[in-house]
């Protein structure tokens, strides 16, 4: 028998009642909702060494829990010595259950050992209600080995999702559990 997440069970029970009534919408299914996460890492040493490449989809799909896909170069670009489509990242969406799984791991566990984290900056809405994290280090992860690690590499995380506004956006990923600073001006 299939277990329901954590994050998905809050979502459904708490976070659904408790935007439905600050934001006044009609019906249950205005509440905008989290749609897919998306997960890019560039790897721009890979132009000189290819390995790197599968090294990254695979500490990717160790992360997620999902297979990885290595992301091909569009275009000829001389100055980084690059080719069109040779392999220079890797790339992973998320739905579903492995979703908020995933969201569950980064909030809990991965975020906080972050050194020196006081919480995540709110800047990184773009108006449409989505939103993109950048994470330094592929070691903030316990699915990855200190140890086994040649080259500390970042990624990017973007949050999609159906609400209109960066206001609700935010509300829906705070009540989710994620850590915003507070700013005040």
């Amino acid at each position: 028998m299939a277990t329901t997440p954590r994050l998905k069970e809050k979502y459904t029970k708490e976070v659904t009642a408790t935007l439905q009534t600050k934001f006044q919408y009609k019906s249950s299914m205005q509440v905008p909702k989290l749609v897919k996460i998306c997960i890019n890492r560039g790897i721009g040493a890979a132009v000189a060494d290819k390995k790197l490449v599968d090294v990254g989809v695979e500490e990717l799909s160790l992360i997620t829990g999902q297979k990885a896909v290595a992301t091909r170069s569009k275009k000829d670009v001389s100055n980084f010595k690059l080719r069109k489509n040779v392999p220079i990242g890797a790339r992973v969406t998320l739905r579903g259950n492995i979703m908020f799984e995933f969201l569950d791991r980064l909030v809990s566990i991965a975020l906080p050992r972050v050194r020196d984290f006081k919480g995540i900056a709110e800047s990184g809405f773009d108006g449409r209600g989505n939103y993109t994290l950048g994470v330094r280090e592929q070691i903030i992860f316990p699915e990855i080995s200190i140890d086994k690690v040649n080259k500390i590499t970042g990624m990017d995380i973007t949050f999609v999702t159906t609400a209109e506004s960066d206001e609700e956006a935010k509300e829906l990923l705070k009540a989710l559990g994620m850590p915003f600073t507070s700013t005040q001006k």
